[in-house]
């Protein structure tokens, strides 16, 4: 398994980290550790989770996909071979916390009850799910500014993570579903008030949706801030396995119609052009897609899901495919035809 370094905190985290949002929902407790312990076998090291998972967000489940981890990390010998990342809810969600905000009280909060529900002293990468603030995030087109938006100040925020830093509870902060203003407004907080340094951005990156080349690839290699991608098989599309309508029993469309984002008619055009190439070249569309975004250069880490044994065995095998120009350059013809269909 390759390794690549968190930004500059010194941390080397393993090119897949196992995502784990269907824990508590899709997935039982057992089949949350089984996948763990298969994970950590294969070489992954990192693992990333939330505090409002699992997902679709409940008040019923809120916080249980933590605790499968937690559990899990109690049978462990070590807790140090391994690298949590978890996330602070931003504004939205009323059953977490009353309403959660990224202020100091709240991120005191929020860290705390992570911790327990994890049943570890310290999380490695600690992240602002999303912004507390109006913009463009979970693919929201159109920007309008909001002179009187109710926004948590960024020097607040950051402030409050050098307290959990400081106070040993994280050992470096990232961000998440953040724009080329946030994250380079985060840096210069950083360098100009010795606030701790943003060390990624967890951001969703796929074939159907490839906008952080625009603005944030360019900051990623610059400020060695680098992408953790989510989503990338696009809530499972870019399998091929929703085509022409087809919805497979217990698959995560299949269950949640609040799963949308990839699903247009633009998008089942794109997908059906990636599938083919896959196909024409003896390639399973999943892992094309995966080994693609493994490639990237401003890739820290390539956040991986499954619901099954199957297809986390399947998602893993990417570690190992390398595309050659051929296909890469007949999936640029594609990307050119369907730019960001799926923002």
């Amino acid at each position: 398994m390759q390794t690549r370094p968190l930004g500059d905190t010194g941390i080397e985290v393993s090119r897949l980290c196992l995502g784990t949002m269907t824990f508590g929902e899709q997935n039982t407790e057992s089949e949350a550790h089984e996948q763990l312990d298969r994970a950590v076998a294969f070489g992954i090291n990192f693992i990333d989770t939330a505090e409002m998972y699992p997902v679709p967000p409940r008040p019923e489940t809120q916080g249980r996909t933590e605790a499968y981890i937690g559990s899990w990390l109690k049978t462990r010998t070590s807790r140090d071979d391994v690298i949590i990342a978890t996330k602070a809810a931003g504004p939205g969600l009323d059953h977490i916390r009353g309403g959660p905000r990224l202020t100091r009280k709240h991120l005191h909060q929020a860290i705390d009850d992570s911790l327990a529900r994890l049943q570890t002293d310290y999380v490695d990468l600690y992240q602002l799910h999303w912004p507390d603030r109006r913009s463009n995030f979970f693919g929201r087109l159109g920007y309008v500014h909001d002179e009187e938006e109710d926004a948590t100040p960024l020097e607040e925020t950051l402030s409050a993570l050098k307290e959990l830093v400081d106070a040993g509870k994280i050992r470096a902060i990232g961000l998440s579903n953040e724009t080329p203003w946030g994250v380079m407004r985060c840096l210069q907080l950083a360098d100009t008030q010795g606030l701790p340094r943003v060390a990624s951005v967890q951001n969703p990156y796929n074939l159907l949706n490839r906008s952080f080349e625009v603005g944030l690839a360019e900051i990623a290699h610059r400020e060695g801030v680098g992408l953790l991608a989510y989503s990338p098989l696009g809530f499972g599309v870019l399998s091929g396995k929703y085509l022409d309508g087809t919805r497979p029993a217990n698959a995560r469309l299949t269950l949640f119609e609040r799963f949308q984002r990839y699903t247009s008619p633009h998008a089942e055009e794109a997908t059906r052009a990636y599938v083919e190439i896959a196909r024409e070249h003896g390639l399973d569309p999943a892992q094309m897609a995966l080994s693609f975004v493994n490639s990237r250069s401003f890739l820290t880490s390539n956040i991986i899901g499954a619901t099954t044994m199957e297809q986390l065995e399947s998602n893993l095998e990417s570690e190992f495919l390398k595309l050659d120009d051929e296909v890469l350059e007949a999936i640029e013809a594609v990307h050119a035809r369907f730019s960001n269909p799926c923002p």
